[in-house]
C-alpha cells in the first residue's frame, strides 16, 4: 500500500441530497430548507443514512464557565449509532449520560491512508511545521509528513516495558519547541524492581536522528511486575505546565490505591515542566498525599484533552466490561473506581458493591455500554470543517471506530461513528496545521480525515 492507494469516501447523488433535505427539516427547526450538505462519507454505518431522524432541543446558550460548541443550522440528530444490548442493566443518572442522539456531518471530507508501514504506533502530535512524531510502541518514534512519508527509526529513550499495554506512549510538543526542540513523552519504565508509567523529556536533536539528553522527570510510583493499565497520555495547560494520565496497573491488589494518595496509581496528575508538582494543587497540603495529584479514582486513562477555550481538563477512561467514561476533571475530585462503577467484571460479576452512585463521587459526564475502549483523542479548532469546532474526537481501539461527540454546556447532545467500516483500532488522533485530523492504528495505519 502507498501514497497512491487513497479513499476518497465521499458520496454525490441527488437521491442522498433529498434524503438530507428530509432530515434536515425533521430534525432541526430552523425556519429554513437551504442548508443541505453536498455530500456525506460513506465511511459511516449505513443506519446513520437511513434511521429517522428525532426531535431534540439543542440550547447553543453556555452557562457560566461552560463554552458550548458551535451548532450548525444544518446538524441533523438520528437515533443513537448505539443498537446492542448494554453490558449491564445500571441506569443512569440523567438521560443524556449515555447513548446520546447520532449526529451526520453535512460537510463533504474525504478519508485518505496516508502510509500503512508504522510499527504499533501509540500517539501522535502535530510539530510546528505542519509535521507529526508519532511514537512507536518498542520504544522509537519517527516523524511524520502531512503526504505520508517518515523518517528511520529515531532512539534515544531508556528500555521500556513494551509487553502487553506497555511501550513507549503518549509524546507532547514542548510550547517552546521552536527554540527549545524539547519533545515530552510517557513510557513504561523498565527496571529491574518491575515497571511504571513514567514522564520523561529529551532534546530532538538538529539532524533529527535521535532524542537527546532524556531523563525522567516524575514516576508513578510504586514499581509494579505486570503489563497493563499503565495509561498514558500528557497535555500541556494553557499556563505551560503538564498534565499527566496513569492507571491502576489492572490486578486485584493494586485496584484499591486508585483510592488512595499516596501512590500514583488510577491519577491525573498535574507538574511542571521539571517534573515538580503545580503550586495550588488540591493535595499539596494533605499529610501523606502526593503533591502531584489532581484527581483521583480512575481505572486507566488513555485520553486525554484541554478545551482549547477554557482550559478544563477531559478525559476519556476505559471501564471494565461496559463503563467507559467521558469525564470533565476537577481538582481535587474523586472519580469513583473501584467503588462506583458503570460497569462490570469480564467474568460477568459485578464490580464488589455494584454501586454506581456514591455520595462525593463524581459521575461520569457519559458513558458506553457496551464499550468504546477509548484511545487518545483531541478537540477539534479548526474552521475548515465548521460544524466540528468544538467537538471532541476519540479514537476506539475494542469498538474500531473514531467516535465524534459533541458538547452543549459539558453535555453530550450528539455522537457519531466514523470510520467504522475500516475495521481498525484507532490508537491516537490528532489536528493537522491544515484543518484535517490525523489518526494512528495498532495495523501500523496513518489517516487523514478531512
Amino acid at each position: 500500500m502507498n501514497n497512491s492507494l487513497t479513499k476518497l469516501k465521499i458520496i454525490v447523488s441527488s437521491i442522498l441530497s433529498t434524503l438530507m433535505v428530509m432530515l434536515v427539516l425533521n430534525a432541526c427547526d430552523t425556519g429554513s430548507s437551504t442548508s443541505v450538505p453536498s455530500a456525506t462519507s460513506s465511511s459511516e454505518p449505513s443506519m446513520a443514512t437511513t434511521a429517522p431522524p428525532i426531535d431534540i432541543d439543542i440550547t447553543t446558550e453556555a452557562t457560566t464557565g461552560a463554552v458550548s460548541t458551535p451548532v450548525p443550522t444544518e446538524l441533523v440528530l438520528v437515533e443513537p449509532f448505539e443498537t446492542n444490548p448494554p453490558n449491564t442493566a445500571y441506569q443512569p443518572v440523567s438521560t443524556d449520560q449515555t447513548r446520546a442522539p447520532g449526529a451526520m456531518t453535512q460537510t463533504a471530507y474525504s478519508v485518505t491512508i496516508l502510509t500503512d508501514s508504522l510499527v504499533s504506533p501509540w500517539a501522535i502530535a502535530a510539530l510546528p511545521d505542519g509535521r507529526f512524531v508519532v511514537t512507536e510502541k518498542a520504544g522509537t518514534m519517527r516523524i511524520t509528513t502531512a503526504d505520508g512519508t517518515h523518517s528511520e527509526p529515531i532512539g534515544g529513550f531508556p528500555e521500556v516495558d513494551d509487553r502487553g499495554q506497555g511501550g513507549l506512549l503518549d509524546v507532547a510538543i514542548s510550547p517552546d519547541f521552536a527554540s527549545s526542540r524539547m519533545l515530552y513523552f510517557t513510557l513504561a519504565e523498565s527496571t529491574a524492581q518491575g515497571s511504571l508509567t513514567a514522564v520523561g523529556r529529551g532534546r530532538l536533536s538538529d539532524d533529527e536522528s535521535m532524542v537527546e539528553s532524556f531523563e525522567i522527570i516524575w514516576r508513578a510510583i510504586p514499581y509494579f511486575d505486570n503489563s497493563a493499565h499503565f495509561g498514558s497520555s500528557l497535555a500541556f495547560d494553557q499556563d505551560g505546565n503538564i498534565f499527566v494520565t496513569t492507571g491502576e496497573r489492572s490486578d486485584l491488589s493494586t485496584r484499591p490505591n486508585a483510592q488512595l494518595l499516596d501512590n500514583g496509581y488510577g491519577k491525573v496528575v498535574h507538574i511542571t515542566p521539571d517534573g515538580a508538582p503545580v503550586p495550588g494543587n488540591p493535595f499539596v497540603d494533605v499529610p501523606g498525599a502526593l503533591p502531584e495529584i489532581y484527581s483521583y479514582g480512575h481505572r486507566n486513562i488513555i485520553g486525554l484533552a484541554i478545551h482549547p477555550d477554557t482550559g478544563e481538563v477531559w478525559i476519556a477512561e476505559m471501564g471494565p466490561r461496559g463503563g467507559d467514561e467521558l469525564n470533565l476533571i476537577e481538582a481535587g475530585g474523586n472519580y469513583g473506581w473501584p467503588t462506583i462503577s458503570y460497569g462490570i467484571e469480564y467474568s460477568g460479576d459485578p464490580i464488589p458493591g455494584g454501586l454506581t452512585v456514591m455520595d462525593d463521587m463524581e459521575q461520569p459526564v457519559y458513558y458506553w455500554d457496551p464499550v468504546l475502549a477509548p484511545g487518545g483523542m483531541t478537540f477539534y479548532t479548526s474552521g475548515v470543517i465548521a460544524e466540528w469546532q468544538g467537538n471532541l474526537f476519540i479514537g476506539g481501539l475494542g469498538s474500531k471506530r473514531i467516535s465524534r461527540i459533541v458538547l452543549d454546556n459539558n453535555r453530550v447532545v450528539a455522537e457519531e461513528w466514523l470510520l467504522v467500516d475500516e475495521g481498525q483500532r484507532f490508537r491516537d488522533i490528532c489536528e493537522g496545521l491544515d484543518g484535517a485530523l490525523y489518526a494512528v492504528t495498532d495495523d501500523g495505519l496513518l489517516y487523514r480525515i478531512g
